[in-house]
């Protein structure tokens, strides 16, 4: 069914196996299949054949399994996958993981993992919770050097959430769930909003000045 190798063939550098294995008409014909000679051990009686067809010692029948036998860290894998559309990945996840739980049985030394886009999900929000809060930091002792003045930093500053919540509102109105990069988006919003804020400050330090 599959082949076997039964020589190499060279071709300069080059080097092919030559495989010798049955036609394709023959090998979806259970019924040709089933009629394959077996050879049986040299005996010295004649009166008993030498060959028999190979429905005598096997039972043939056509199965349907995985057509990719895939493995991940030694082990084999079995990958279901599922779009998600119109709303958001983490909750659409945490939904189908206590029914998975509770209606599907598996096998000893079976169980279920999630990954693709909902691993990567999970990997960007470990570091956003580490990046976010430093860069926010960052940002306020910025600010904090180029005024000199806690209060006025702290003021600037508050423009972050009020622009966050004009964000969630956004995504409201929109109907759109939160997502890795609505997060970024955010991120992005939040310069703006220290940005012009910071510019509001300079020019009343300006005018001050003046």
């Amino acid at each position: 069914m599959n082949g076997k190798v039964a020589g190499k063939f060279f071709e300069g550098d080059k080097r092919f196996n030559l495989v010798v294995k049955l036609p394709d008409y023959f090998r979806s014909d259970l019924n040709s299949l089933e009629l394959l000679p077996i050879p049986l051990p040299n005996n010295t009686d004649n009166s008993q054949p030498d060959r028999i067809p190979l429905k005598e010692i096997a039972d043939l029948r056509i199965t349907y399994g995985p057509n990719q036998i895939s493995r991940e860290n030694g082990k084999r894998k079995i990958i279901i996958s599922a779009n998600v559309r119109d709303r958001d990945l983490g909750g659409f996840v945490k939904e189908v993981q206590p029914l998975s739980e509770s209606k599907v049985e598996l096998a000893t030394g079976y169980w279920i993992d999630y990954g693709g886009t909902f691993q990567q999900l999970i990997s960007a929000q470990e570091r956003l919770m580490i990046v976010v809060p430093i860069a926010l930091l960052l940002v306020f002792i910025l600010l904090f050097v180029a005024f000199d003045s806690a209060l006025t930093a702290l003021i600037i500053f508050t423009g972050v959430p009020l622009a966050l919540t004009g964000g969630v509102a956004g995504l409201w109105l929109r109907n759109m769930p939160f997502s890795i990069s609505a997060g970024v988006g955010f991120i992005a919003l939040s310069g703006v909003a220290v940005e012009w804020a910071c510019y509001g400050g300079i020019h009343q330090k300006i005018t001050r000045t003046r």
